[in-house]
């Protein structure tokens, strides 16, 4: 172990930024894990467990004070860590509830909702988060604390939201008897992008859904 990976890991425990790197970790550790499929019937109650406390660390970042990196360029951390893999096997075992329906900003009006897939946004918030993991394991724990809060804003923040809301969604349904009854109805009326294209996508998503969730047949 590096001198600047031991200081970084045996700084005093309440440190804030101790305490959101515990928590980044058991993240990237827990989808990881989720992700081999050695029990793919707990998977979705665990990512959704998972999120939630990850979404607890993005709480604190964003109501803390703007975080200022002590450098003005960031430092070259190399090529970032290949999460193909891992984004597959997400969505072998998340097959066919991967697939959901998003708006990206509830403020900005008549938009669209979109397809989104889970596997995507899980493999991308962990791409965030690893990055600002590199920092800190270097002993750059302001970096790392800026890059977290900084991508919490602009990216990883809304993708984990979005990703609950689905993953509850999913769960609620099950454990209520609750069968959606539509899932084609994406193309909603604005006049914003292809109409056609959007209707296409939401026929899409719902063939994915139906089944597993007790869905009634497409028409």
């Amino acid at each position: 172990m590096s001198d600047a990976t031991l200081h970084a890991t045996t700084q005093d425990p309440d440190d804030f930024v101790v305490q959101i790197a515990d928590q980044v970790e058991s993240f990237l550790v827990a989808v990881t894990e989720v992700a081999k499929g050695d029990e793919p019937e707990s998977a979705i109650p665990f990512l959704l467990l998972e999120v939630s406390q990850l979404l607890l660390a993005g709480g604190r970042l964003g109501a803390h004070e703007d975080i200022v990196p002590e450098e003005r360029y960031e430092p070259d951390l190399g090529p970032e860590p290949d999460v193909d893999e891992l984004r597959e096997h997400l969505a072998r075992i998340l097959d066919p509830v991967d697939v959901y329906s998003e708006v990206f900003d509830p403020y900005e009006p008549r938009k669209a909702p979109v397809p989104a897939r889970i596997s995507d946004d899980l493999a991308d918030v962990i791409t965030d988060l690893r990055h600002g993991m590199a920092h800190y394991r270097s002993g750059r724990t302001t970096e790392a604390l800026w890059w977290w809060q900084f991508s919490y804003f602009s990216n990883w923040g809304s993708t984990a939201s979005a990703t609950l809301r689905a993953l509850q969604s999913v769960l609620a349904h099950i454990r209520l008897n609750q069968p959606l009854e539509e899932l084609d109805g994406l193309d909603t009326d604005q006049s914003v992008g292809d109409d056609t294209l959007e209707f296409e996508a939401g026929k899409v998503m719902a063939e994915e859904i139906a089944g597993p969730l007790g869905i009634r047949e497409l028409k």
